[in-house]
């Protein structure tokens, strides 16, 4: 532990904190504001300057940045946030820093599990505005509100972008993301791939499937013949990547009604559902058909 000056440290931080380790939790939400929010993610990992400056050694200060692009609207995809609550209960965290409370978390029930977990060890919660003690009533009380405020805000940003997005769904103009063998043309008109190799593939699936009846005989028979199938991840920007047969990717390809030509507005002159096999999924024998005009 460092000589620092009581002036630099608040009555709040005692030799218990001091003598445990500093948590810098750093977090943004999507990869292209990690690429792009350069200054709010300069700001996050300053806080280690912040926390020398409050009593700790360098050595004892730990950056905790496993979940930058990942949503604060939940714990479940967040190793970083887990980990942090994990050594807060054991005990391990003086103090815990974060440039605001959305970026520990956007999700109450995730926020007071923090809260009563540093109230229970003695941890205290730092932010731009101050230091706190969820121990402490007067402390929880802001602590419980900016919690509050920060869920409200991301329901907020999700109503914009909902509305925003049907009120384009409702022009006709929405553009979504295409499944593989579909893409768009210079019209914007969804279209069938002009890769025959990604055609085919998908297309060997449904007629295996006609054939052998199930998901899993498709897989095994896939993997058999060592075949690849085209996906195409979100975050590779639309390019097709071949992998080896999976189950998730055999029953996506079954079950995405993009594939049996369903449009988002039904058309009332074509059956667009053939009921199945109980226990199976649908039986989509017809050829994959593209989806035409700009329906959203």
């Amino acid at each position: 532990m460092s000589d620092k000056t009581a002036v630099l440290v608040p009555g709040k931080i005692g030799a218990v904190h001091l003598g445990r380790d500093a948590y810098v939790y750093v977090r943004q939400s999507t990869l292209t504001q990690v690429r792009e929010h350069t200054e709010s993610l300069a700001r996050q990992y300053e806080l280690r300057e912040r926390a020398v400056a409050l009593g700790w050694d360098a050595h004892q200060v730990r950056v905790i940045d496993a979940d930058l692009g990942r949503s604060g609207a939940e714990a479940t995809a967040r190793e970083g946030f887990k980990d942090l609550v994990a050594d807060v209960g054991l005990g391990r965290v003086g103090i815990v820093f974060g440039i605001e409370v959305s970026r520990l978390a956007r999700n109450n029930a995730d926020w007071y599990q923090l809260l009563d977990l540093c109230a229970l060890t003695d941890t205290l919660i730092a932010d731009a505005d101050g230091v706190y003690h969820p121990g402490d009533f007067n402390d929880r009380l802001v602590l419980g509100l900016k919690g509050t405020m920060s869920e409200a805000e991301l329901h907020l940003i999700r109503s914009r972008l909902t509305a925003g997005l049907r009120h384009k769904a409702a022009r006709g103009e929405l553009r979504q993301w295409l499944p593989v063998g579909f893409d768009y043309d210079e019209n914007e008109a969804i279209v069938m791939t002009a890769d025959e190799a990604v055609a085919e593939a998908i297309a060997v699936v449904f007629r295996r499937f006609a054939e052998l009846g199930s998901a899993r005989q498709v897989l095994l028979s896939l993997r058999g013949d060592g075949l690849l199938l085209p996906r195409r991840p979100a975050r590779t920007g639309g390019r097709v990547h071949w992998q080896a047969a999976t189950y998730p990717a055999v029953h996506d390809l079954l079950t995405n009604p993009v594939y049996a030509g369903v449009r988002v507005r039904p058309d009332p002159h074509r059956e667009t559902h053939r009921p199945g096999r109980a226990g199976r999924l649908p039986d989509r024998r017809a050829a994959p058909r593209a989806v035409g005009g700009a329906d959203p």
